[in-house]
């Protein structure tokens, strides 16, 4: 079996991997306590030990307000540490997965944003994660950079289990409504980021083939909506004793220390053109991750 390096195993994305990863390869799972990217001498000593023949880079720097003031934080561990990752798996002729995110656009464009429009982040969590996409894009190599959005899951921090808690303990909740994306089910990315390796290792060809599919692919679920309407969502499909009354807000009376694009949609055509993945509706898939999560609480 090839030999999997999987960062991040504790975080949202990188729990859902452990299990999706599993069949292709002997999965060597670190969390930020295990393999700390911030480390940088300590991480490539660690892929040079243990030699993948896959990297699959799911930590990342993500309090998106802190970057502000630790913008050197978070650039190491997000360009840096990705920028040595795509070092070593070239050195070692391995792909690599790295995931990126919606915050690299300014989010003016009037409709969903591809992987060929002019990146421009806003602040200093997008210009890190920037960063790192061109950094891994310079060395070249076999790559996939993976852009995904407003990831949530039934674990750790994220908008669904906030909006949840919240709901029990307020009777009204002001949700911002004129910022607009695509929920995206962490296990679903895992899922499709499975599918996409597996697709790369029975593609037909040559490895110069093969190589030509990398690049960067946008990952998200289908459709878009407001913040807004992702907490009505979650309090219409969840059976939640107490639902609060809510009220739509503007981002100017929600002032936060890094500004978000407006818009955050990104289509996802080249995803499902080359490798045939298409991610099922937001709220589809939204319905999914409550059903598991009254399942797990019930």
């Amino acid at each position: 079996m090839r030999r999997i390096l999987l960062t991040g195993a504790n975080g949202q994305v990188g729990w859902e991997l452990q299990r999706t990863l599993a069949p292709l390869g002997d999965v060597t799972a670190c969390t930020h306590r295990e393999l700390d990217l911030s480390d940088l001498a300590r991480l490539r000593d660690r892929v040079r030990e243990l030699r993948p023949e896959l990297i699959v880079n799911a930590a990342a720097y993500t309090a998106v307000d802190k970057a502000e003031s630790e913008e050197a934080v978070a650039n190491i561990i997000n360009a840096d540490a990705p920028r040595i990752l795509a070092e070593e798996a070239d050195r070692l002729g391995s792909w690599f997965v790295h995931y990126s995110t919606d915050y690299v656009f300014d989010g003016t464009k009037s409709g969903p944003y591809d992987e060929d429009d002019q990146p421009n982040p806003l602040g200093a969590y997008g210009r890190t994660k920037l960063s790192g996409e061109r950094s891994i894009a310079a060395i070249g190599g076999r790559y996939l950079i993976l852009r995904t959005s407003w990831v949530y899951a039934n674990r750790g921090s994220n908008f669904l289990r906030t909006m949840l808690r919240l709901g029990a303990e307020r009777d009204e909740l002001r949700v911002v409504s004129d910022q607009i994306g695509a929920p995206t089910w962490a296990r679903l990315i895992a899922e499709a980021t499975a599918l996409a390796l597996m697709s790369l290792s029975s593609e037909e060809g040559d490895a110069s083939t093969r190589k030509n599919l990398a690049g960067v692919y946008h990952m998200t679920c289908a459709g878009a909506g407001s913040w807004y309407e992702f907490a009505q969502s979650i309090f219409e499909k969840s059976s939640a004793p107490k639902v609060p009354r809510l009220f739509p807000i503007t981002s100017a009376e929600y002032p936060t220390l890094a500004k978000r694009p407006r818009n955050s949609s990104m289509s996802n055509e080249k995803l499902k053109r080359t490798f045939g993945i298409e991610l099922p509706s937001w709220r589809a898939a939204l319905l999914l991750a409550i059903d598991e999560l009254s399942s797990n609480c019930s």
